[in-house]
């Protein structure tokens, strides 16, 4: 059920109900007023006619005086009034001509709802000559149910248009409304197949404006977060690429040239027996510096010393790695021994980002010391790493530019950490990630 059709079955329940209502009260009024209408009337007449009688004991009048004189006024519209004889005989009765035409007769279910039970009033009166009469007066509302009808039909159809507008005004409002919602979903339909370059108009609506004002800003940074993947990834394929062609002539140069030299040393002891202890010492030396190759070799694809000592025993092995390198950094760890209780998952990316840390201080940050803090927050079950350099720092810029930074960013995010830098040119570096342990 669309919104448009649950607002408009709404505003209908709801208008049929004011209607409902307002009948009711407009016919319990209709009917109120027409009892009080008749009753004053009646009573009006009662008092004029005692009052003209009372008059005539010193004006002499007869009833052709004074009954068209009741036949005049506007109050006695609603009564017909009947002189009777005692033998039952009426002498004069005035009947009011109705001023309701056909067109305007109200129907006959209104009529019975506002039309009451009237009392008929009989009073004996004696004229001026000594005749005895009895006066008759009996209600006739009529003309008063058709004023009140014309007044009810007044109101309702004032009740109908003004629930005609509302509809129109509701409707066009929420036309304008459907209209943001529709171009918001079509917009987002398009982002959710991946097209991050779809903006929304500004709409004039202030709270359709602020949404669209966040998708857009959602949608630019997805789109951002999106160049950055692609390119960290065209990154890490020809680092890849590198990696296996410098492995390829590694290969090719130093165990393929070295397994030749063996195998022509060999050849050459097996035909001349003198010489097998010049050749047995060459083939060992060959043998050391194809082991010292192949060490280092496994040191950069995977250091074994991970899988094999812990976590703690590489970053340390790491770090005299370097300091043989580049004797003038101090670099410090901190770290306990529970971090080697860490799962393979976590310790080989906490590797790769500590790796990356300590080439970027060595290659960029012309840093004169390092420290790297590993902890691990038994409360909150969380592993936290630190590595702080005094080096020269860096720009917002210069670390959007660069790839390092962002792949140890998807590694801590892969792991659901975050990853935070804190740095100022000529102030130094702190790369702090927070890990949740599951």
């Amino acid at each position: 059920m669309s919104l448009r059709y649950q607002i408009n079955l709404r505003i209908l329940i709801l208008s049929c109900c004011i209607l409902l209502l307002g009948s009711s009260i407009a016919i319990w009024q209709a009917r109120k007023s027409v009892n009080q209408e008749v009753e004053s009337s009646i009573n009006l007449a009662v008092q004029l006619i005692l009052f003209d009688f009372s008059k005539a004991e010193k004006s002499p009048a007869t009833e052709s005086d004074w009954l068209p004189k009741f036949n005049a006024l506007k109050q006695t519209r609603h009564l017909r009034i009947q002189l009777k004889e005692p033998s039952g005989e009426v002498v004069s009765f005035s009947n009011k001509t109705q001023h309701a035409t056909t067109d305007d007769t109200p129907p006959r279910w209104f009529i019975n709802l506002v039309k009451g039970t009237y009392p008929e009033v009989e009073r004996p009166i004696t004229t001026f000559d000594g005749k005895q009469l009895l006066l008759l007066i009996q209600a006739n509302p009529l003309d008063e149910i058709t004023e009140v009808w014309q007044e009810s039909t007044a109101f309702f159809l004032t009740l109908l248009l003004l629930t005609g507008l509302t509809f129109l005004a509701v409707n066009l409002v929420f036309n304008k409304a459907l209209n943001a919602i529709s171009i918001i979903v079509d917009a987002l339909k398009v982002i959710e197949t991946g097209k991050y370059q779809q903006k929304l108009p500004v709409f004039s609506t202030q709270e359709y404006d602020s949404i669209a004002k966040a998708i857009n800003h959602m949608t630019h940074e997805l789109n951002m977060s999106q160049q950055e993947n692609r390119a960290l990834t065209l990154h890490s394929l020809s680092i890849q690429e590198d990696e296996r062609q410098r492995l390829s002539q590694e290969l090719h140069d130093e165990l393929g040239q070295s397994l030749t030299a063996i195998k022509v040393m060999a050849v050459t002891a097996a035909r001349k027996p003198a010489h097998i202890k010049q050749t047995t010492d060459a083939i060992i030396s060959v043998c050391d510096h194809l082991i010292t190759v192949v060490r280092s070799m496994m040191r950069q694809l995977h250091p074994l010393v991970l899988t094999e000592l812990g976590l703690k025993a590489s970053v340390e092995d790491l770090l005299n790695h370097w300091s043989m390198i580049k004797p003038a950094l101090k670099l410090t760890l901190n770290c306990p021994d529970t971090i080697d209780q860490l799962a393979a998952k976590y310790t080989i990316q906490v590797f790769r980002v500590i790796q990356e840390c300590l080439t970027n201080v060595v290659r960029h940050a012309q840093a004169q010391q390092a420290t790297i803090n590993l902890s691990i927050d038994h409360a909150s079950k969380t592993l936290r790493v630190e590595v702080i350099d005094d080096g020269q720092g860096c720009t917002a810029a210069t670390l959007k530019a660069g790839f390092g930074l962002l792949s140890m960013r998807e590694r801590i995010n892969s792991l659901g950490g975050e990853l935070s830098i804190q740095t100022q040119p000529q102030q130094g570096m702190r790369i702090s990630a927070s890990i949740p342990l599951s």
